[in-house]
């Protein structure tokens, strides 16, 4: 007799049957091309149909018209405000256009504020000030940071009232998890889930060799398989590996097994009344690839079993966990001036990155020409589809263009990290490296990579393994006093909630106001202690947006209260007692 399922009936709220999301790397929006054209003033006879047109916009007017049109005058006054600051429309053919400001060159004349990078010609100038000013104050904000709180405070409890699978199980699930390391880490915690809610034996997750990630590394070489199968025991079976019995009955062929295609985010419900049936039938099932393909918002006991599986039972393999150890010993070590205390950048200023945000920095044709090289080798004609429009300027407005090494110092300076801030940057390969990170090196003389803490020796088994790599990276960013998240992605997506879950609620991370900075950086003429007051109020945000509990269409991996975390109680107000 097969067991029943872990939910009883079912039942959900959740009815979200969204469209694919890709966490890793949101695609730059299309846009409304700009046509500029003279209004003239015409006398003439209105047709039947001219008439009826306008009785409906004055019958709007008159109801909802106001909120019904508000998006409408917003856009079209966007379209006059990008016109009226020197936009201009450039067809490359095959359907492609781009955007560009006129005048547009080294970041001179024209142009919206914050649609040109002009952050290099701010530095300079301000660069003797910038240092006159940190030379005659020893403040260091690293040692205080983020207000100490008394009240507010949170602890890890989890709570998932399973049974483990035993006998009774319904069958073996099987995911094949894609991306990168922390796509994969949302497919695996995602499938223990599900793997509890269907009442089902999980199989160690496969790894599909990403396109672009390329590393071949399968779930025991970056993660440790017996403790996940130990810590997850009294919960969701879990097995290496099919049994003999059931690989015989597929020829010894995985890819035989029933490969079902499922809804993102789908359901509870969903998986009770598509999934579950074909894996009582059948015995096994499998879903290749398995990303965001569960609700974020299920009941209390599945979503325990997420925190269980995130925030518990995945650690990472015993080489990297050794070295990852070793280099948060070394930077506390390094930063004994500040306690030991030290700050951590996830800088995504890779190629890669760069090229998919469609965004300028150096306005030569060498990197307009490097960047669509660069396009067309990772997209594949992507970026060349009839309609595309690139929008440089006003996607940097948008804050949609990844920092650079020089605007994250800039700002870690204006919010008062001194120069004797040691400072770790998690990242890939760096765009031009030796151009963009000489002045975050001059800001911050003490700064780290996996390449300078760790020995050649220590880094030649993680060497080609993109995952592993990324693993070394998570591990220091966790521990540090303060991680800065400057792109978005799956890493801070899973390190911020990560951090909360350790830190007792605070995520003491910031992400910076990026509309708000470049519009900053624009103004060649801009005064240090302004810029730097606005860094401070910057800083003071964050930390108070540090503490957020999850909203129903959040993610608990970034948001782990109050699924995965319980509120410690206020302490009492000490008593005053009779010294009689």
């Amino acid at each position: 007799m097969h067991g029943l399922s872990r939910l009883g009936n079912g039942v959900s709220n959740n009815n979200n049957n969204g469209r694919i999301i890709n966490l890793s790397s949101p695609s730059p929006p299309s846009s409304p091309r700009i046509r500029h054209s003279r209004v003239k003033t015409l006398v003439y006879k209105q047709g039947l149909g001219e008439k009826l047109v306008f009785s409906l916009f004055s019958l709007v007017f008159r109801r909802k018209g106001v909120l019904l049109l508000a998006p409408l005058l917003y856009i079209a006054g966007m379209l006059l405000f990008m016109g009226s600051f020197g936009f201009t429309v450039l067809d490359l053919g095959h359907g492609v256009e781009i955007v560009y400001r006129r005048g547009g060159g080294g970041g001179g004349g024209g142009g919206a504020p914050g649609s040109v990078y002009r952050s290099p010609k701010v530095f300079k100038r301000l660069w003797n000030v910038m240092e006159s000013d940190v030379n005659g104050s020893s403040h260091n904000a690293l040692m205080a940071a983020w207000k100490p709180r008394v009240k507010s405070l949170w602890k890890p409890c989890i709570s998932t009232n399973v049974s483990a699978a035993g006998s009774d199980s319904n069958g073996y699930f099987i995911i094949e998890a894609n991306g990168g390391l922390n796509q994969q880490r949302l497919s695996i915690c995602d499938a223990v889930a599900v793997a509890g809610l269907l009442n089902a034996t999980l199989v160690i997750p496969i790894f599909h060799l990403n396109s672009v990630w390329r590393d071949s590394s399968k779930f025991g070489d970056i993660f440790d398989e017996d403790f996940f199968i130990y810590a997850l025991s009294k919960n969701v079976k879990v097995v290496k590996e099919l049994p003999k019995e059931v690989l015989e009955r597929y020829n010894y062929n995985i890819s035989s097994i029933v490969n079902l295609r499922l809804k993102a985010w789908s359901s509870p419900a969903y998986y009770l009344q598509k999934v579950l049936p074909q894996l009582l039938r059948l015995g096994a099932v499998r879903v290749a690839p398995f990303s965001n393909r569960l609700a974020h918002a299920v009941p209390a006991n599945i979503q325990g079993l997420r925190c269980l599986a995130n925030f518990e039972a995945l650690r990472f393999a015993e080489p990297i966990r050794l070295l990852a150890e070793k280099m948060v010993d070394r930077m506390v070590t390094k930063s004994v001036q500040s306690g030991g205390k030290y700050v951590s950048v996830h800088l995504r200023f890779e190629m890669d990155m760069v090229a998919f945000s469609c965004c300028e920095y150096d306005f030569g044709e060498a990197e307009k020409l490097e960047m669509d090289l660069a396009r067309e080798r990772g997209w594949k004609g992507k970026f060349r589809r009839r309609g595309r429009v690139i929008r440089p300027g006003a996607n940097r407005i948008d804050g949609k263009c990844p920092l650079t090494p020089l605007e994250v110092g800039m700002m870690l300076r204006g919010m008062g990290f001194n120069n004797n801030t040691l400072v770790y940057v998690a990242a890939g390969n760096i765009y031009k490296a030796d151009k963009y990170m000489a002045p975050l090196r001059q800001m911050f003389p003490l700064l780290q990579t996996k390449d300078t803490l760790a020995t050649t020796e220590e880094l030649a088994p993680f060497k080609g393994h993109s995952s592993r790599l990324a693993a070394l990276d998570y591990t220091v960013c966790l521990h540090s006093e303060v991680f800065v998240s400057t792109q978005g992605g799956n890493f801070p997506h899973f390190l911020i909630g990560h951090r909360r879950y350790l830190y007792k609620g605070h995520a003491e991370t910031i992400k910076p106001d990026k509309r708000k900075l470049v519009q900053l950086l624009d103004k060649p003429s801009i005064r240090w202690d302004y810029f730097k007051k606005q860094m401070q109020d910057m800083l003071r945000h964050n930390d108070a947006k540090g503490i957020e509990l999850r909203k129903p269409a959040a993610s608990l991996y970034t948001f782990p209260m109050p699924d995965c975390m319980c509120k410690e109680p206020d302490p009492e107000p000490e008593t005053e007692t009779d010294p009689a």
